[in-house]
């Protein structure tokens, strides 16, 4: 029977719409099964060379059922992913998602929002969820924020913030060109490469961002940023904006907050946090005073798609004074002017960032504290980081197991080390246990150089992951360093 529709009535619709619920039950029933079987599975397998060039044909002039396209998705996506959902993923710091989350990111497809503005559920949802997230860390009441795709657009829209403020014109108007005196911010060497890209992003050139020394703790030194300032300062420079990690993406280090928030109040600087990897500390009852001064920050960039184990992607900028959002990026033109009552009544969410078509990214990270509460997401994040200390104690126990750096939260950077290498012998060997634990999939973790020497990297940032799982990853190491060690 022909089911088409004449081209005067063809929308993307179904015809059919029961042999569509048919279809997508069968999806949401492979989907359960796919998590709940994710440990039996590799962490990460290679892409086979047929798989690949499937990738590689022109777009499709002529359709194709619903039940191939799922059946190709099956086959060619599905067992090929990054692994980060897999309890033995370690490689990088990023959630691990939920099933409720993809779900969020079902219904919010569904109902199809942009929540750029307008007055409709989807933006309440969003500026709850930027609520919740402020009262997380302890921000103000007053504090403003927006969602954004994650943590480099969060800080990107944090130092937008720091430029535009201490510019000492309205550099919105007149640019960059404009400014009398050129802006220097100061992070530490451990800093993100994300703020590199927002400096040169902002017109402020690679230059302007002065990485200062990090400590034996890979904290940024004090006293040689104090001397930093000094210096621009006399050099007819503008300090204007201290970086500062609530931990850093190479080992976790937390900056000391209280003596940069001191620090910047009496050079009259901004505070800008990157709290991507450890603002929801704040959250945790074990650990919640390592980031002790958070809220002190004019800006903080944080990320519900790491500890909140939100699927990708979302982030959130946080400005502690309300209305520097707005004056950084409002602008209302004609086709978007608010109503006295209708759709276009409520508030336009794309006055505080740089995107006027926004996601319903707020819905997955508003279902999952719904669904799981705060106190159940702080336990968690103590518990990968007791099991970080778990496994740092493995390492400094075992003769051929070194660590790299101090264990400061959930992150572990650590070296096989049989004696007798130099360190570049050192490096070809840890390297290539790193690449034998993920062809094989049975870890994915990565590597990282700290202060010139080569260390392997292991972030807990798993919902999943168990003590046992660690103690499987440490013999490993050491098992595959021993073989590779004897076979040269």
């Amino acid at each position: 029977m022909d089911h088409r529709l004449p081209p005067s009535e063809e929308t993307l619709d179904p015809v059919d719409w029961t042999g569509v619920e048919r279809v997508a039950m069968h999806v949401v029933a492979d989907s359960v099964r796919y998590l709940a079987e994710r440990r039996e599975r590799p962490v990460w397998q290679a892409m086979p060379d047929n798989v690949r060039r499937r990738f590689e044909i022109p777009a499709p002039t002529d359709p194709t059922s619903l039940e191939e396209v799922i059946r190709e998705v099956q086959e060619t996506i599905m067992p090929y992913p990054m692994g980060n959902v897999h309890p033995h993923f370690w490689s990088w710091f990023m959630g691990s998602g939920s099933f409720t989350g993809a779900l969020a990111e079902f219904l919010a497809a569904i109902q199809g929002s942009n929540v750029g503005g307008g007055d409709h559920a989807a933006v309440y949802v969003d500026r709850q969820v930027v609520d919740w997230l402020r009262g997380m860390v302890g921000m103000p009441a007053s504090a403003e924020g927006t969602l954004v795709s994650g943590g480099s657009a969060a800080n990107l829209v944090g130092l937008t913030v720091a430029r535009n403020v201490k510019a000492g014109i309205d550099v919105r108007e007149a640019g960059v060109a404009a400014m009398p005196r050129p802006l220097r911010f100061y992070g530490s060497d451990q800093i993100h490469s994300c703020h590199r890209k927002a400096v040169e992003a902002l017109g402020l050139g690679n230059q302007a961002l002065r990485r200062i020394p990090s400590d034996a703790a890979f904290r940024i030194d004090l006293t040689a940023l104090r001397a930093a300032i000094a210096e621009d300062r006399a050099s007819g420079l503008h300090p204007a904006c201290l970086i500062a990690n609530a931990g850093s993406v190479n080992t976790g280090a937390i900056d000391d907050l209280m003596a940069l928030a001191d620090l910047a109040a009496a050079e009259d600087m901004w505070l800008h946090v990157d709290g991507c990897i450890g603002a929801l500390l704040a959250i945790a009852p074990e650990n919640a005073h390592l980031v002790a001064g958070l809220a002190r920050a004019d800006s903080l960039a944080l990320d519900p798609h790491k500890w909140l184990h939100a699927p990708f992607g979302i982030g959130c900028a946080l400005i502690r004074k309300p209305g520097l959002l707005g004056q950084s990026f409002a602008t209302m033109p004609e086709y978007l002017e608010t109503a006295p009552r209708g759709l276009a009544s409520g508030p336009w969410l794309h006055e505080l960032g740089p995107e006027t078509s926004r996601s319903f990214r707020a819905l997955k990270v508003w279902m999952m504290l719904k669904e799981h509460g705060l106190a159940r997401f702080g336990h968690l994040i103590d518990r990968n980081i007791t099991q970080a200390r778990h496994l740092a104690d493995i390492v400094e126990t075992h003769p051929r197991l070194a660590l790299a750096a101090p264990q400061a939260i959930n992150i572990v950077c650590f070296r096989y080390d049989p004696g007798g290498l130099d360190a570049a012998e050192l490096k070809t060997l840890n390297v290539e246990i790193m690449l034998r634990l993920q062809e094989s999939g049975t870890a994915a973790i990565s590597d990282t150089t700290l202060k010139g020497a080569h260390s392997l990297r292991v972030a807990i940032c798993n919902h999943r992951t168990r003590f046992e799982d660690l103690d499987q990853l440490a013999a490993e190491v050491v098992r595959i360093g021993d073989l590779v060690s004897a076979t040269g």
